[in-house]
């Protein structure tokens, strides 16, 4: 029986049936942009038709943030190289924000002349919102961390953040102590008060002092006029004291009187003023040290030291590296409007084995002059610092390089364990090894697991 006019639009080839059978959305556009295909995947993942996609700009299709200068297909037309899995979003029919990836190529006529481009691209809001979950149970406020060690600093973060108490933030320099004391701010009940950062080491101490008590017209030469102090300003908010350690004997028995009492006297003043403002102090100093050695007052140190957090240094926590290096990645991008990808491989190795005697810092400064050298794509060896790649020179850090490499075996190992609820013989499936491999490089790590009920299955023995 002969076909219907109908039933022959309905016959498709063999990369027709291959396109609407794919889960990946996938267009094709003409040199002028206008969009000549649109499969059944492109219409579920923007909400749009393709009866109206075809003939329409692709810019009014597919309204994303790649578009104009950044338009991967554009840079793929002008190339002639294609894009492979550049990350970015698009607003759907229903106006909501969607992830994706995508990737791009040119489409040529039978005589190799260019007629148009192609993109394929892919839904990621199911990976995003696993990933926000992740981050979720990895991310308090501006903190970012995987380590054990922060994990159990952000389980009491909220208790601490919600309490009134004086609080002393301890750690190296360039381990984040302000941005813990910001993050205690921002979760407590003060948050929509201000929040004002004192470095008293900075500051001479006769400016000191007024820098935070402020003064009265006439309290010294060229005092016409009141000034507030910090106090004062960060009034029904947070005021942060970084590097307290480093403040005078005569100020410390003034910050003594300001926890005891909650007040205190402007320079000139003859009234005392109200308080009104928690205290975070912070030093990267041993504070008990100092109070042995007569330097730091005893009773202030048991004024400020109500709560303390200490903060590990880089060194102890280096698979917080990881989350930390993409954090900087992205807000460089927004600030320099570039689209690095991540950390080449190499790269992450060497960062991973270096002790970070800067902490936080240095490896912000590191991936800020990485921005500088790099042009897009990922950061690569040839982006680190010359002193870097020196102090971890090949032949003295074989070793270091080794226990990266079992530390990342052993988050991998870790992760997979817990995907498949420790069965080792299905994690050593999912891993593509042997389960005797898996086994010996357990052995090797110090991993144990036990199996789904507590004990190893006999499947696994």
């Amino acid at each position: 029986m002969p076909k219907s006019a109908a039933d022959a639009k309905t016959v498709l080839t063999p990369t027709e049936a291959i396109l609407e059978s794919i889960s990946d959305g996938v267009f094709t556009v003409d040199r002028q942009w206008r969009v000549t295909s649109f499969n059944r995947a492109a219409e579920q993942i923007t909400g749009v038709d393709r009866r109206e996609a075809i003939g329409r700009l692709c810019s009014e299709v597919l309204r994303a943030d790649m578009c104009g200068d950044s338009c991967a297909l554009r840079q793929t037309l002008e190339t002639g190289r294609p894009v492979i899995g550049r990350t970015g979003w698009f607003i759907d029919a229903d106006g909501n924000r969607v992830p994706i990836s995508l990737s791009t190529a040119v489409l040529r006529d039978s005589d190799g002349q260019v007629i148009g481009g192609a993109e394929v691209f892919r839904d990621l809001s199911e990976i995003e919102a696993l990933r926000q979950q992740l981050d979720g149970k990895s991310r308090v406020g501006d903190l970012v961390s995987r380590s054990p060690l922060m994990q159990r600093l952000f389980e009491v973060l909220p208790a601490i953040a919600a309490s009134p108490s004086t609080v002393l933030i301890l750690g190296a320099t360039g381990t984040g102590k302000e941005v813990m004391a910001r993050t205690i701010h921002s979760l407590s009940p003060r948050s929509r008060g201000p929040f004002v950062a004192v470095n008293c080491a900075a500051l001479p101490e006769t400016l000191l002092e007024s820098e935070l008590f402020g003064y009265k017209a006439g309290a010294f030469t060229d005092a016409r006029t009141d000034k507030p102090g910090r106090f004062a300003l960060a009034a029904k908010g947070t005021i942060f004291l970084d590097e307290i350690g480093e403040m005078s004997a005569a100020l410390q028995v003034k910050l003594l009187r300001v926890l005891q009492e909650r007040c205190y006297e402007p320079l000139g003043s003859v009234a005392s003023v109200p308080a009104d403002a928690r205290v975070i102090a912070a030093t990267n100093r041993d504070l008990a040290a100092l109070v042995r050695s007569g330097r730091f007052r005893e009773d202030l140190y048991y004024r400020v030291n109500v709560v303390r957090i200490e903060l590990p240094p880089l060194r102890r926590r280096k698979e917080d590296i990881p989350p930390l290096v993409d954090r900087f990645i992205d807000r460089f991008n927004q600030l320099q409007g570039k689209a690095i990808d991540a950390l080449g491989p190499e790269a992450l190795a060497l960062l991973m084995a270096h002790d970070w005697p800067g902490n936080i810092r240095e490896l912000e400064n590191v991936i800020e002059r990485a921005f500088i050298l790099c042009g897009d794509g990922p950061i690569t060896m040839a982006h680190l610092p010359r002193e870097l790649l020196l102090r971890d020179h090949l032949s003295q850090r074989t070793g270091d390089l080794r226990a990266v490499r079992d530390l990342l075996d052993a988050q991998t190992i870790r992760a997979a364990l817990r995907e498949n609820n420790n069965n080792r013989l299905a994690t050593a499936r999912q891993l593509g090894v042997h389960k005797t491999t898996l086994f010996r490089r357990m052995k090797k790590l110090g991993l144990t697991a036990p199996g789904r009920r507590g004990r190893p299955t006999n499947k696994e023995r």
